[in-house]
């Protein structure tokens, strides 16, 4: 009783967002990402008991908002747009660390299976993505602002 107590008085006078968001599984994570590339952003959003993610803006996008997911290595898919494409899903754990796949990356085609979104200390996103153990690629992604 004295600890949900405390805790309430803490979430309270932190104005509650990041501690009862962490406390939720996944409000932490939720939000806007710029990716470090063409200045693209990636919006992390709850699906059903997981994270996933959506291509939200870049400046190609703002070149041409019509554009395309052409470098996509199914052509059946080329003619998706990219503009709220997604590119991450099935993502579960928390607070710090979710585990799940697939990841997409649209500005080179490539994809992967499996991958892991770990909330640094400094409140950056190191995103991996993994086609095998031994084939991964890691991103740090900052919040935009």
């Amino acid at each position: 009783m004295k600890k949900t107590i405390l805790m309430t008085i803490l979430i309270a006078a932190t104005g509650g967002g990041t501690v009862a968001a962490a406390q939720q599984g996944g409000g932490a994570i939720t939000g806007l990402w710029s990716t470090g590339s063409q200045g693209a952003r990636v919006e992390l959003y709850r699906c059903g008991a997981a994270i996933c993610g959506k291509v939200d803006d870049a400046a190609p996008l703002r070149a041409n908002p019509d554009q395309r997911d052409v470098k996509n290595p199914d052509r059946a898919l080329r003619d998706r747009r990219l503009k709220g494409l997604v590119v991450l899903r099935g993502f579960e754990g928390g607070p710090r660390e979710w585990k799940g796949g697939p990841l997409y990356d649209p500005e080179t085609g490539d994809g992967a299976a499996k991958g892991s979104l770990t909330l640094r200390a400094d409140g950056k996103l190191e995103v991996k993505g993994c086609k095998a153990a031994v084939f991964c690629r890691t991103k740090v992604w900052s919040r935009a602002r």
